[in-house]
């Protein structure tokens, strides 16, 4: 029903909904998205994880702790699956589980820790140049065996033993290949 609200004629007229009972005619009550939830196992299958994993998630603080059933199942609200998602790209360029438990108990609790994101993704970044640069230094160094090797295998003959691996003890102990080696066992 449709009503005007009296007044000056200066206020635009504002339209109303009452609900009146009309016979044959049935409201259902529909339940908005933000209330839907999954059951652990429904919500690991949406998002390509195992239980164990979400599990886990929620001890190292980067999913809130689950509502539960009267019989004890996990449920987790369809939001969920945004944060999960969130969680996974962030794994992808490096951030920690630690990392994002400190960040998301942060935001959950009001506050703001876009600047802390955003230093920590800088060092994310930083090493994985340093990592590049190691890398490339290493792919430097393997060009450069794989061609002495060469050589070594024409003067050998087929079925004698070149020394390949050997001939990595003449290299230098501060060579390029140590460097890279360093910074992968450091990590």
């Amino acid at each position: 029903m449709r009503h005007q609200r009296r007044g000056t004629g200066a206020e635009p007229p504002r339209n109303t909904l009452t609900l009146e009972s009309i016979p044959g005619f049935i409201l259902l009550m529909v339940q908005p998205r933000s209330l839907e939830t999954f059951r652990s196992g429904a919500l690991a299958k949406a998002v390509g994880l195992s239980p164990d994993t979400l599990r886990h998630y929620e001890r190292m603080g980067v999913l809130p702790r689950a509502s539960r059933t009267t019989a004890g199942y996990r449920l987790y609200p369809a939001s969920t699956v945004e944060r999960i998602r969130v969680v996974q790209n962030a794994l992808r360029i490096g951030f920690t589980l630690s990392e994002l438990a400190e960040v998301l108990k942060t935001r959950d609790g009001g506050g703001a820790p876009c600047h802390r994101v955003f230093q920590l993704a800088q060092d994310k970044l930083k090493k994985v140049s340093a990592d590049v640069r190691a890398l490339k230094q290493t792919e430097h160094y393997l060009k450069k065996a794989l061609r002495d090797w060469e050589k070594r295998m024409r003067r050998a003959g087929p079925k004698q033993r070149s020394g390949l691996l050997y001939s990595l003890s003449q290299a230098p102990v501060n060579s390029t290949i140590s460097k890279p080696l360093r910074r992968r066992n450091a990590i």
